[in-house]
């Protein structure tokens, strides 16, 4: 069965005899299907072709009739029902459309490689199926219909290009004088009308048909010929032989090399070529970017449209330049900055080709529309057209493109723009700020944003590099930046008045600072203010509310946090995405610290900075609430994960509470999230906050919030020697909380109090208060009071009472899958078998702890474990394994501020001095940690006791005594 639709619609059974089908509807409901025959064809897309864009009422049902009528006429396993619409169940070759199709490529392949006799016999198979006008019983497919209209032109010149080249000029002049006619602006069929003319012998006629497409192309759309009409003419002057048939019977193009499907460029005296209009020398070097180069190369090789996207200020123009640059052929570049919005894209692309405004109009010839003079201008070039800043013209530049690159299949595109143009088979590269120097990176220079300062710097200031002296400033300038080029390249530029510690420290103002660019830039690109604005220019009302509150995020947002606390909906969260105000990191969308900045000062002439303020505050209340719940279960790892995400904004909005007076807001932040800050080791910073808290608290705990008021006083002591007025409420706390009490609602404060308070006097005691409470107490608090009357058993002497409850905590612990608690008790159980002379055991448990701390990145227990260890290695002989490990401890206690820990390393690295016999830095070594070793914290006490005994032992070897085993 053939079913045939270049011409009316019919089907021709297997005896070579019509099939009847009935009337227009299910005729073109047939050529709808069979046009993508084996392929399931939507409900509406077959609605559009039959009623266009005004169905009639119960249209799903008209539908639904005609493919009932076709179904009789062809047999109901041909039209199959799917749940996305219908398909014609047949095979694509039995359907003389996609035939025609095949045969054209084919024979188009053929004709490139040099074949002109089976071209020529495929293309005329090809034209053969034609009986007439397309889908002629189709009403509403006219993009379809113009579509193979034009497959059917491009096979009717490669066909008679087959034939030129076999030598048949005379046989397709009056073709060729019929095709020229009906198609006066298509440049091909009149270079081949100049060689038929010219092969046949007629050269004056062939300078004639040269001169009248001419000046057609000139009156109607103010172009010159292209290159192969041009070439053909000059070729024809010159009486070049290659234009006559050929002894075998082919005439070679002239000035044409063989491609597939399209002329190549000839000779540049051919009058055609457009060169590489509009790209400049650059003035600056290009730093960095050698990956993307090599994408843009890769992605320009593989896709005829390519958009960079990026922030203002990114560098995408810069680096379309410096790629298109490193291509071959023509390539036209087109700045779209200087259009008004709306702006007419068509005529700004005109202009950059040279195109003239055709030399007649009026209303018996009126000016082709722009557009349609692009395709005709363009249909035969091969060209790289850069549409250079398409943010604000995205709509009619993603039109125009589409249907240049539809109508020219030489074209390529490369497109810039704050946003993706939207057009099937578009790829797209995003172009990132540079890359920036990582913290405490000793090679500066390998990364891209500070090559940069340095090569723009030395351009104003002859001599200025990047050194050891200066180098965490340049590196610190480029971060506050965001490694945006446009930024750096501004800042660098300062240097001229202005010394790089100005520079860096008036960055806060760095609108004000960055505001004198080049004068030849656009206005927009001259300050960094401007290159924010113009983005911000373009957003909607709904896309500017929302931008302006996100600034109040510190590390980004998550697309519910951003609706939560922004009261927009996420949708529009998505739109700034493609619009690169805000990029997208693990699924948090973030602002580069410049945007943030400029959508800071929004928000303030909005007067809503307090609103969000306070909602952000509260959304991060919410979840550090939620969060404590769950970091001290086996979901822990989960949930410090999210809290790392959001780490950031929890510092802000406790920051924020402090700064604004919300005393209870603050004191509840504050308690929510200590767990996190002490398993994560975040002890100074969170001391900080807890300290500027306490600065709107009045001296005596709010009613109500007494534990929360407790944790923060602890939390403030953690990272500092107190002042009188922390210790003053230290000091309060001991009556306000007595020893004994069991927190209700903060439950972390079952480990921190007692840390401060220090133990019961007797286990006994202990153990009947845990008893006592035991069913009010949570699981955790339960686990932690097990280790605790453990702990009690172990001081009074009793090792195997001891012993037994670190075990039964142990388990309780592993069962709820909490690791601090965990390495906790492991380092319980340790220290019982060193005091027992079990080293090896305790090394081992000391190991144990360390990989459990390590699981949770909790440096300060991470760097107990490692002394802990330190200390067995050194009872079993292995000074060096114990000196590394204290020093690793340092190290990472230092990072933490854990003044306790880093006072342990250093004691035990002076008992290794005084073991060695090296008093000097035993001194320095013990001193130091003494210096350290934090004063009203029970459990810092036993650190001071070792230290105070490293000393008086240093003491006795000063004046002489013997060396004394260790403790």
């Amino acid at each position: 069965m053939r079913f045939e639709i270049l011409g009316p619609a019919r089907v021709v059974g297997e005896d070579g005899e019509p099939i009847p089908l009935g009337g227009p509807r299910v005729r073109a409901l047939l050529a709808l299907l069979a046009l993508d025959a084996g392929r399931v064809v939507g409900a509406g897309s077959l609605i559009d072709g039959l009623y266009g864009e005004r169905p009639p009422e119960g249209v799903a049902n008209a539908l639904q009739s005609q493919v009932s009528r076709l179904r009789r006429a062809l047999g109901r396993e041909l039209v199959e029902f799917h749940p996305a619409g219908y398909l014609l169940a047949a095979d694509p070759e039995d359907v003389d459309a996609r035939r025609f199709t095949r045969l054209a490529a084919e024979g188009r392949t053929a004709l490139a490689a040099g074949d002109p006799l089976r071209a020529a016999g495929l293309l005329h198979e090809a034209l053969g199926l034609w009986r007439g006008a397309p889908l002629a019983d189709v009403p509403h497919a006219e993009p379809v219909v113009a579509g193979l209209e034009e497959l059917r032109l491009a096979a009717v010149e490669d066909r008679v290009q087959a034939d030129l080249e076999l030598g048949r000029h005379r046989e397709v002049v009056a073709e060729l004088r019929r095709l020229t006619a009906a198609h006066p602006l298509r440049e091909r069929p009149h270079a081949q009308l100049m060689r038929a003319l010219y092969g046949s012998g007629r050269q004056a006629e062939a300078l004639t048909a040269y001169e009248r497409a001419r000046r057609a192309l000139a009156e109607e759309l103010g172009i010159d010929p292209g290159t192969e009409l041009s070439a053909t003419h000059l070729a024809v002057l010159r009486g070049d032989p290659s234009l006559s048939p050929s002894p075998g019977g082919g005439a070679q193009r002239p000035g044409m090399a063989r491609t597939a499907g399209r002329a190549a460029p000839g000779p540049p005296d051919g009058g055609g070529r457009l060169g590489r209009r509009g790209l400049r020398a650059q003035l600056t070097s290009f730093v960095g970017r050698t990956e993307e180069l090599r994408q843009v190369g890769a992605y320009l090789r593989e896709a005829r449209l390519v958009t960079l996207v990026g922030a203002g200020g990114a560098g995408k123009t810069r680096l379309a330049l410096e790629a298109v640059g490193r291509t071959d052929g023509d390539v036209c570049l087109v700045q779209l900055a200087p259009l008004a919005a709306g702006g007419d894209v068509a005529k700004a692309v005109l202009a950059a080709l040279g195109v003239r405004d055709p030399l007649l109009s009026g209303p018996e010839r009126p000016n082709a529309d722009p557009a349609a003079r692009l395709v005709a201008a363009l249909a035969g070039r091969d060209l790289l057209l850069v549409l250079d800043n398409c943010e604000h013209v995205v709509e009619a530049a993603a039109e125009l493109a589409d249907a240049l690159l539809a109508a020219c299949p030489a074209l390529r595109v490369l497109a810039t723009s704050r946003e993706a143009l939207g057009i099937t088979g578009e790829r797209v590269l995003p172009v990132a700020p540079l890359d920036l120097p990582p913290p405490g990176a000793a090679d500066l220079l390998g990364s891209a944003a500070v090559r940069l300062f340095a090569d723009r710097a030395a351009a104003v200031r002859p001599g200025f590099t990047v050194d050891e002296g200066n180098g965490a400033a340049v590196a610190g300038v480029c971060r506050a930046l965001d490694g945006l080029p446009l930024a750096i390249e501004l800042a660098a530029a300062r240097l001229r008045t202005m010394s790089l510690e100005d520079l860096a420290a008036r960055l806060d103002d760095r609108f004000r600072l960055l505001a004198k660019g080049s004068r030849t830039a656009l206005p927009r690109h001259q300050t960094l203010r401007g290159v924010v604005a113009w983005s911000w220019d373009l957003l909607d009302e709904d896309e500017q509310r929302l931008a302006r509150r996100m600034a109040v995020f510190a590390g980004g947002a998550t697309p519910e946090a951003a609706e939560r606390v922004c009261g927009v909906p996420e949708e529009t969260l998505f739109a700034l995405a493609d619009k690169s105000l805000v990029e997208v990191v693990d699924g948090r969308y973030r602002m580069l610290q410049t945007i943030r900045a400029f959508c800071a000062e929004r928000l303030a002439e909005a007067g809503e900075v307090a609103r969000v303020r306070e909602a952000h505050a509260a959304y991060y209340l919410e979840l550090a609430l939620t969060a404590d719940r769950h970091v001290r279960r086996a979901e822990q790892l989960v949930w410090l994960a999210r809290l790392d995400e959001e780490s950031g904004d929890l510092d802000a909005a406790v920051r924020w509470a402090a700064e604004s007076g919300h005393a209870e807001l603050g004191l509840r932040l504050l308690a929510a999230a200590a767990c996190y800050w002490w398993l994560r080791g975040h002890r100074l910073a969170c001391a900080e906050l807890a300290q500027a808290v306490l600065a709107t608290v009045p001296d005596q705990a709010p009613e109500g919030l007494e534990e929360e008021y407790a944790m923060c006083v602890l939390v403030a002591a953690w990272g500092h020697e107190p002042g009188a007025a922390l210790r003053e409420r230290l000091a309060g706390l001991r009556r306000l909380l007595p020893l004994g009490y069991l927190p209700s609602r903060v439950e972390f404060l079952t480990m921190v109090l007692p840390m401060f308070a220090g133990p019961p006097d007797t286990a006994e005691w202990a153990s009947e208060l845990v008893t006592g409470a035991e069913a009010s107490m949570t699981p955790w608090s339960r686990a932690l009071s097990q280790y605790g009357v453990a702990l009690v058993e172990q001081l009074a002497g009793r090792a195997g009472v001891a012993k037994a409850g670190f075990t039964q905590a142990l388990a309780s612990f592993r069962q709820l899958g909490e690791r601090w608690g965990i390495a906790l008790v492991l380092t319980g159980l340790g220290d019982l078998a060193f005091r027992e002379g079990d080293y090896v055991s305790a090394y081992e448990l000391a190991g144990q702890a360390l990989k459990t701390a390590r699981e949770l990145g909790a440096l300060p227990d991470m760097a107990e474990s490692l002394c802990r260890r330190a200390d067995a290695a050194a009872r079993l002989g292995d000074p060096e394994e114990a000196r590394a490990g204290y020093e690793r401890a340092d190290e990472l206690a230092r990072r933490a501020a854990s003044s306790e820990m880093t006072a342990l390393a250093q004691a035990g690295l002076g008992e290794l001095a005084l073991e060695r016999g090296d008093l000097a830095e035993a001194r320095a070594r013990l001193e130091q940690g003494l210096a350290e070793c934090p004063e009203g914290w029970y459990s810092a006490e036993d650190v001071r006791d070792r230290l105070l005994a490293g000393l008086e032992e240093l003491r006795r070897l000063e004046e002489g005594a013997p060396r004394r085993a260790p403790r």
